[in-house]
């Protein structure tokens, strides 16, 4: 009796995946399946080549769309689109007969990537991805450069590589051995039934996409192409330069012009325009100008638009392994430019119609305004609107529930000025002076970078990171801004050690402890060697920590250690943790959840966003769905959080965009 299966294919498209994503990808009329590698309830794999006419056996096929089945699969959003397509299968029939190996080791703290997730794990040389596989999926998956020598072809075939064909049906097997692996090793750790469930309400998500105003892109990109050719032919004109652009050469120039500098970077350059004239001022402004010219997401949206005009698949589940968050692909929409015009709607219609020198007489600054207006090039489908609601201030809420900070509780629940409150707390000022028009008010400024910076154990470091300086800050200032906000927040303060001191202990002694509702505990599987620190959130969920360890920090004190990706250098290696960076970590994986609970509940009703950023939620519906519905289920108490004071706050818009 089969059931279960372990899936890999590859396949073929002209177009890049990379650039353009699966959907796209997929939907190319010259998609099509190349092999379908599989192994029957985690027995010995077998392979179909599809390329070369061979049929799945009948109780394969059978077994593949049997709902009693479970398909295996490292990244299943692959095979599951891909094989709906090859079958012409609605995707979202069989959507929950699939589950996500890539997604159970991310959920477990590992990487992603299946050689990258084999090697962390430790697998044996014999279970780990071939490392010919790159150069064998561009020679057969992907278009060929026509040559003489190839005969002129644009693709190319089995029977024009034959040798390197058979490599490649042991590469389609070896990562079906591969998947297998990891899914065994990591089987005593299973994915919560609600995580899956919403691996799958993800799916859908990026199954449903967003449109994009196609005319608006292509304006915004004519305009740059010409701005950019007139910025830089003025340039030329001014320096003499071949190539102004070349740090290296506008360097040069500047100094046979007696202003002498280190680098080019945003910061220099802005403080040199304050200070120069003339022809020196001009050609610094037009790098200014020049450096804002970021059209890259336009043209990513170009590369990944679907022929229906909605661009799908922005959105990686778990991509944040740490915390549980969503990732942005594609476009990126997790960092997207702000927009600060006021009157965005006029501009965008100056650029859609590709009105340049009105856009330029009435902004200025055409790279900035283009800048600004990537955000709209998201827009709602004919008839619909886009509803916009975000959580309110979401991790101050979360880390003033978790820590029983009342006067917290009691802002949120109350009014929700959170920087006027706690710069009155700080300052002992009553909030009703720290106001506008009010020698107070200057207090607000310390008590939002104090918001911002500090409650993850930072100090004044922090305050400088976050603009503390920039916002007129002395530095000397800092560290009794600091011990001020620290004062102010002891209950925060305690959970910072309660936390580390929990974490320490259980690496002590292997014995689990509880702190303010979570759970933190190792957890082995001493056959697979697998070892972890959970920390077991209200929601049930567990955060994991791979291979834990005690060892001295860079200060010599004893601190936890764990094996992870270092956001940094990009490397599986070891990690040095403290009590503020758990707590980070666990009041943003409460804030997921959060949002996790909203898509839920949405779901439930049959309303599924577009996209989703952060904690801000982007629905493009008919305008029966009101704004008010959607704040009121954000606003919701959660059965696993009560007393958590959420609010949702939002608007209703033709485009996206922050109010």
């Amino acid at each position: 009796m089969i059931r279960s299966l372990n899936i890999d294919i590859e396949t073929y498209s002209s177009v890049d995946i990379k650039k353009s994503g699966l959907y796209k990808y997929v939907q190319s009329p010259d998609f099509e399946v190349l092999l379908f590698a599989y192994s029957v309830n985690g027995g010995q794999t077998k392979i179909v080549d599809v390329a070369q006419r061979w049929s799945l056996p009948r109780e394969i096929l059978q077994a593949l769309f049997d709902p009693k089945v479970t398909k295996h699969a490292y990244n299943a959003a692959f095979e599951w689109y891909c094989l709906s397509k090859h079958f012409g299968k609605d995707p979202l029939t069989w959507l929950d007969q699939w589950h996500c190996t890539m997604f159970h080791g991310l959920y477990c703290g590992y990487t992603a990537g299946l050689g990258p997730t084999a090697v962390a794990l430790g697998l044996p040389q014999d279970k780990r991805k071939l490392t010919t596989g790159n150069a064998l999926i561009k020679l057969f998956c992907t278009p060929t450069k026509p040559t003489n020598k190839n005969g002129h072809r644009t693709r190319t075939l089995p029977h024009h590589e034959p040798e390197k064909w058979e490599l490649f049906i042991d590469y389609c097997v070896q990562d079906v051995d591969v998947e297998k692996a990891i899914h065994h090793k990591l089987i005593n750790f299973p994915v919560p039934a609600v995580e899956q469930k919403m691996w799958e309400i993800d799916q859908m998500i990026n199954v449903k996409g967003v449109a994009v105003d196609q005319q608006l892109i292509d304006g915004a990109l004519y305009i740059n192409d010409y701005a950019t050719a007139q910025l830089t032919d003025e340039a030329k004109s001014i320096t003499g330069l071949a190539n102004p652009n070349s740090a290296a050469q506008l360097t040069k120039w500047l100094s046979s012009k007696n202003v002498e500098v280190e680098n080019l970077q945003k910061e220099t350059v802005f403080n040199l325009v304050e200070t120069t004239e003339g022809d020196v001022k001009r050609a610094l402004e037009i790098r200014q100008e020049l450096s804002k010219t970021s059209v890259k997401k336009y043209q990513a949206m170009v590369s990944a638009v679907c022929e229906d005009g909605r661009v799908r698949g922005l959105l990686q589940f778990y991509g944040a392994n740490r915390t549980g968050r969503w990732a942005g692909r594609l476009v990126q929409v997790q960092n997207l430019p702000r927009n600060y015009l006021e009157t965005l709607g006029n501009a965008r219609e100056l650029v859609r119609e590709k009105k340049i020198n009105a856009l330029r007489l009435i902004y200025g600054n055409v790279p900035d305004t283009l800048s600004q207006l990537i955000r709209t090039a998201f827009v709602a489908a004919e008839g619909n609107h886009l509803i916009i609601s975000d959580f309110s201030a979401i991790e101050a809420r979360v880390i003033a529930w978790l820590a029983g900070e009342q006067w917290r509780l009691d802002v949120f629940n109350t009014h929700g000025r959170i920087y006027e409150a706690s710069a009155s707390q700080m300052f002992g000022v009553p909030i009703e002076l720290i106001k506008k028009g009010n020698p107070e008010y200057e207090l607000r400024q310390k008590g939002k970078v104090s918001e911002l910076a500090l409650g993850y154990q930072g100090g004044p470091g922090a305050l400088i990171s976050m603009g503390a300086l920039n916002m007129g800050l002395a530095e000397e200032e800092l560290p009794d801004i600091v011990r001020r906000w620290r004062t102010s927040n002891r209950r925060i303060v305690d959970l910072w050690y309660s936390i580390e001191n929990a974490a320490l202990s259980v690496l002590r002694t292997g014995q689990p402890a509880g702190v303010k509702g979570l759970l933190l505990a190792t957890e082995s599987d001493i056959q697979n060697g697998l070892n972890f620190l959970t920390v077991q959130l209200p929601s049930g969920r567990k955060l994991y920590y791979v291979k834990p360890f005690l060892a001295e920090n860079d200060f010599g004190k004893e601190a936890i250690h764990y094996w992870g990706m270092n956001q940094t250098s990009k490397k599986w290696e070891k990690i040095s943790s403290y009590g503020g960076k758990l707590v980070e970590n666990i009041v943003q994986a409460i804030a997921r959840d959060c949002l996790a609970e909203t898509l839920r509940k949405l779901y439930m009703l049959g309303i599924l966003p577009v996209m989703h950023i952060h904690d801000e939620v982007v629905l493009d519906e008919p305008e029966s769905v009101s704004l008010g519905m959607i704040t009121s289920i954000m606003g919701q108490e959660i059965v696993w959080a009560p007393g958590l004071p959420l609010k949702g706050d939002g608007f209703t818009t033709r485009y996206y965009m922050k109010d």
